[in-house]
């Protein structure tokens, strides 16, 4: 096995406990990750509030405009297994390590993009080197964090995330309404190459990390397929492309109908509303122990049912109940991403960065598949068109959700064997 400075090499019968909640390592592995999701999600949806001044400044429509993001969420998709087999043999820390470095040198270049075509080509570059980051980090809190502390890093980790999309989103309003756009990116990726380089300083070095030295495809697809023969982690999969969906359809689209009469509300206005994010923090964090005393598929089905509410409560016109509409949508999905993530992870008892991959390949397929598919329905029946393709993902989850929670969970191995 080579030896690699991300991994500790143990000696036969030699026994390196996990990372628990108090010690030190646990404090560095919190705060690394929390900036790992911090800077991927800062990254990925800064672009999201200037949709609609894309579509202005550019001349394209409203589905042509979420290109800048879809794009991104596509290639990340991508990239997310390609980058899982890389951590399989060089390690978790470095290839997140170089993901997040690349990814943020790449969104500098989008401030001084010529064009439209350029700026979608250097979103779509950026996504790919963002994948190195999410995959891993599910994997890497898998590997080295303790049964009793593996819920709370999840949920934190995932909080970042949620900061990291309210911080692009509501930083971008700002500055944009203070200068122009590509300051906004410009000061999105110099805070995001900061970022990188916390995580660089903080992450501990991998101590349970095994280096496979086989990179052969045949390797790694037998590993894919083997998560992807249990049917419970297909459900997982489905429920991870139905609700990412659902939730960047809803915030894609949410600035089209806001600059509009009666609300004609400005960038910073509407980056204010993301300040909603910071309940989805909370409830990634309550959905971790949650999951463990009641059933991950129980926190689903209360996760949907909340972001359908959400949704349907959208249909409304006054400013406040479309405001409350989104934090009930950011709550359920979060909620519900959570759990899901999670069970992946404790489902896969081997090739764990492999499961992880697929349940985010699923994931930012549905952000960029269905994302903008939500774009057609809002050309073609305006706001309540968009709630009914939303509901009708969030009503997919729902019953998928009752489905597993009815099953007995069973892991890959024991699913298996039971054949």
């Amino acid at each position: 096995m080579a030896n690699h400075s991300d991994a500790t090499i143990l000696t036969p019968g030699q026994v390196i406990d996990k990372i628990e909640r108090g010690s030190p390592q646990f404090r560095r592995v919190t705060l690394g990750l929390f900036l790992a999701g911090l800077s991927t999600f800062t990254l990925l949806y800064c672009v999201q509030p200037l949709l609609p001044l894309f579509s202005t400044l550019f001349g394209v429509t409203a589905t042509n405009s979420s290109l800048a993001l879809s794009l991104s969420t596509a290639s990340l998709a991508i990239s997310i297994v390609l980058a899982s087999v890389l951590s399989e043999r060089f390690g978790r820390k470095p290839v997140m390590a170089v993901s997040l470095v690349s990814a943020a040198v790449c969104q500098l270049a989008v401030a001084v993009a010529p064009g439209w075509h350029t700026l979608l080509v250097l979103r779509a570059l950026e996504g790919l080197c963002l994948g190195g980051t999410p995959a891993v980090a599910m994997a890497y809190i898998a590997e080295e964090v303790g049964p009793g502390a593996l819920a709370s890093v999840m949920g934190l980790y995932i909080g970042g995330n949620a900061i990291g999309g309210m911080s692009g989103r509501l930083l971008t309003g700002i500055i944009v309404e203070a200068s122009d756009w590509r300051v906004a990116m410009g000061v999105i990726g110099a805070i995001s190459l900061a970022a990188a380089f916390g995580l660089i300083a903080l992450l501990p070095a991998s101590r349970h990390f095994r280096a496979q030295p086989d990179i052969r495809p045949h390797y790694h697809l037998a590993a894919w397929t083997m998560h992807l023969r249990n049917p419970r982690m297909r459900w997982y999969y489905l429920i991870g492309f139905l609700v990412m969906g659902a939730f960047v359809t809803i915030y894609n689209y949410t600035g089209y109908r806001l600059e509009r009469p009666p609300y004609a509300l400005g960038q910073s206005a509407q980056g204010a509303i993301f300040l909603v994010y910071i309940l989805g923090t909370m409830a990634s964090t309550w959905s971790g122990p949650l999951g463990d005393r009641f059933g991950r598929a129980k926190v689903l089905n209360i996760s949907a049912l909340i972001a359908l509410a959400g949704a349907l409560l959208m249909l409304a016109a006054p400013l406040p109940l479309i405001i409350a509409g989104v934090s009930l949508v950011t709550i359920g999905f979060f909620g519900a991403h959570s759990a899901a993530s999670a069970a992946v992870g404790r489902l896969a008892e081997s090739h764990k960065g492999h499961a992880s991959s697929l349940y985010l390949l699923f994931y930012y397929l549905g952000s960029s598949v269905v994302g903008s598919a939500g774009g057609l329905f809002w050309a073609e029946f305006g706001w309540p068109g968009v709630v009914a393709f939303v509901a009708t993902g969030l009503i997919g989850v729902f019953a998928i959700g009752a489905y597993l929670a009815r099953t007995a969970p069973m892991t890959t191995a024991q699913m298996l064997a039971a054949r």
